[in-house]
């Protein structure tokens, strides 16, 4: 270990010694600083706009500090920072040419980032693809589909999307689509659907259930049944309705028609002559 060290001091010039004891010192206190700094800025920006986005804000400011924390210690090292200030300029063209996608998905998730909309937990439908919100990264935002998928959608692709927030609000509608005989009384049968929506724990008083003909269909009159749930019960409400409603019906005699196909018999054989 002696030899090492009297080695290094051979190496090193001696006028060098102080600045690198500075440069560890500005290394040191610079790496406490930002990290502490980087543990309150998560307390905060958590508080205001969620953890995963507050995640994001740090890993971008933790990029930055750290940077400043590196070029003070080379600047006690002594070395040339207008030189590496140029070389760096050319590098940054050079990466940035060679990775325009990873800075569009970077600069549209700070654009994310301030619009909101959309949190941990939400579940979104993006051009098709449903699922839950697992993590919002730098680059991405990981859904979970329904069927236990990992999706990972680039900023770029969520920015220039439209986007579904289907949990974003506490209420949901759900539409019952139906189909009645042309004989049934139309005010007879929006009576037994309020009567359902009534008797069911799930579906809400306010907003009330709404019923709506759509109009004359080929074998019935097409209605719409609208009634509203929390968001926690939709699901469950949406699984439990269409069996009551068909229940109701059988009770009250109410016919759901449905189309009927005929077979056309032809009783003898068809005689082809060729002339």
């Amino acid at each position: 270990m002696k030899e090492l060290w009297n080695s290094l001091i051979d190496v090193i010039p001696v006028e060098w010694l102080p600045r690198m004891g500075y440069a560890f010192v500005v290394l040191v206190v610079g790496v406490l600083l930002v990290r502490f700094s980087l543990s309150v800025l998560r307390r905060v920006v958590s508080a205001r706009i969620g953890p995963q986005h507050a995640e994001v804000v740090a890993k971008i400011a933790g990029y930055v500090l750290f940077a400043l924390v590196a070029v003070a210690v080379l600047h006690q090292v002594g070395v040339n920072l207008s030189a590496l200030i140029g070389a760096a300029g050319i590098l940054t063209v050079a990466i940035g040419f060679a990775s325009q996608t990873s800075a569009s998905n970077i600069i549209s998730g700070l654009f994310l980032l301030g619009e909101r909309p959309f949190v941990v937990g939400d579940t979104l439908n993006v051009s098709g693809t449903i699922g839950e919100v697992v993590s919002i990264n730098l680059l991405s935002v990981t859904l979970r589909t329904f069927d236990n998928l990992a999706v990972r959608v680039p900023n770029e692709t969520l920015l220039k999307s439209n986007i579904t927030n289907i949990t974003h609000y506490p209420i949901r509608r759900y539409d019952v689509l139906i189909g009645v005989d042309y004989s049934e009384d139309l005010t007879h049968v929006e009576k037994v659907l309020q009567q359902v929506a009534g008797t069911n724990p799930l579906c809400m008083d306010e907003p009330k259930p709404t019923f709506i003909c759509l109009g004359f269909g080929e074998s019935a009159v097409n209605i719409q049944f609208s009634v509203w749930a929390a968001q926690p019960n939709f699901l469950q409400l949406r699984n439990t309705i269409h069996g009551q409603i068909k229940t109701a019906f059988d009770d009250e005699g109410i016919n759901i028609p449905f189309p009927r196909r005929g077979l056309v018999h032809i009783g003898a054989p068809l005689e082809i002559k060729v002339v």
